[in-house]
């Protein structure tokens, strides 16, 4: 019993911090070609070192879909560089 509660924590813990916003742009994806940049960010998010420029990752399709997400992976990766605030974030972008 004692198991199941840790392994209930640490799953709240983990799966608490994964969040998605998505945006549609036009009538959405058309072809299913999708783009995806890791984006990184300073003290907790604060601070952006790298930026993701969703208009060039859509290659000139005037319709699209961009989905921003810290996904497990992102999680995972931000438990080793959290440790000196950098956090990474997904973006995708869908044509």
């Amino acid at each position: 019993m004692k198991k199941l509660a840790v392994l209930a924590i640490l799953a709240i813990f983990v799966l608490g911090a994964c969040y998605t916003q998505t945006h549609t742009v036009g009538a959405g994806p058309q072809t299913g070609e999708t783009t995806e940049v890791r984006q990184w960010f300073v003290l907790y998010g604060l601070i952006p070192l790298t930026e993701a420029d969703s208009q060039e990752m859509a290659a000139g399709a005037t319709d699209y879909e961009i989905v921003t997400e810290m996904n497990l992976i992102d999680v995972v990766i931000g438990m080793f560089t959290g440790v000196v605030t950098v956090q990474p974030m997904t973006v995708t972008v869908t044509r």
